[in-house]
């Protein structure tokens, strides 16, 4: 076991104790993907594809690194055949340290690094997003699989992962859990992207699938400093009542929703010091320029 050096702390301006140096600034645990994109032709008629390495926990330490320069890692499963080969090229490409269970693809159906297959949709035609994570080697991950005292012993400032990774499977929540107490018993501040997804959850506990997800998130909230997340997350990840999330909105981008149910979080969750959110609304798919240009079409 490596022995963990001392680190000193400050307080940041939002009151959370952050460590001042560490080996690693930013270490996130997910599940890596490629996404097959065809643009802004739809698939039913697409013969070509640009291929992208994505993940919500990677996504986060990939910009951090590749941005900012900080020094981060991500946790996570790497199957051993050409298409793992193509995500790693790009997770190095990114400046980000790779931290990998490895498994080795039996050469007919895995295991599997996980598709995602998006249009990018054009003017009010939506984009069209599904998955294959048949037999998904993120999903096969569990406790045990990472030496944290070893990857923790120069110290860790921040430990982060998602909901889409906890809806994989029974064991990738207890994963998340015992890296996120390994980060804290480092000095990290751990946050948690709630980033509900009822498709996942509906997979692996049908009906009971908003149940499943209040009680695995809880779990894992009540190890966290921060969470992320919309009222929609806060109402089906979390169990919280809030305005209705169906149908349309007067203003998709109003606040004041969210805002009302802070405190509510706070109270269930003390040990929680930031709720976060974004706010987007898309209006249209196309790109709108004020003087002709050689990207319109």
């Amino acid at each position: 076991m490596a022995k963990r050096q001392k680190m000193e702390k400050v307080v940041t301006r939002y009151g959370i104790e952050m460590l001042s140096e560490a080996d690693i600034d930013f270490c996130s645990v997910g599940a890596l993907v490629h996404r097959m994109d065809p643009g802004i032709i739809p698939w039913r008629k697409a013969n070509k594809v640009d291929i992208h390495v994505s993940g919500g926990e990677f996504n986060c330490s990939a910009n951090l690194a590749d941005c900012f320069g900080l020094k981060t890692a991500v946790a996570t499963a790497m199957v051993d055949y050409p298409i793992g080969q193509l995500i790693n090229e790009r997770v190095r490409a990114m400046g980000v340290r790779p931290i990998y269970k490895h498994f080795t693809h039996n050469g007919v159906n895995g295991p599997n690094m996980a598709t995602v297959l998006s249009d990018q949709g054009k003017g009010v035609r939506a984009p069209v997003v599904f998955y294959n994570r048949s037999n998904e080697a993120g999903a096969m991950l569990k406790p045990g699989d990472f030496d944290w005292s070893s990857i923790f012993a120069g110290g860790c400032r921040w430990f982060h992962s998602g909901g889409i990774f906890s809806a994989l499977s029974d064991t990738t929540p207890e994963l998340i859990i015992e890296g996120m107490k390994a980060a804290k018993a480092a000095g990290a501040v751990v946050s948690f992207d709630l980033n509900y997804r009822a498709k996942l959850w509906k997979l692996i506990a049908g009906d009971n699938a908003e149940a499943k997800a209040v009680e695995v998130m809880s779990r894992i909230v009540a190890c966290c400093d921060v969470i992320v997340g919309n009222e929609e997350d806060l109402q089906k990840g979390l169990g919280f009542k809030g305005p209705e999330v169906e149908g349309e909105k007067k203003s998709k981008l109003d606040p004041t929703a969210f805002f009302g149910m802070i405190d509510e979080v706070t109270a269930k969750f003390p040990n929680i010091k930031i709720v976060a959110t974004t706010l987007r609304e898309v209006h249209n798919t196309c790109l709108l320029y004020t003087s002709p240009s050689p990207r319109d079409s």
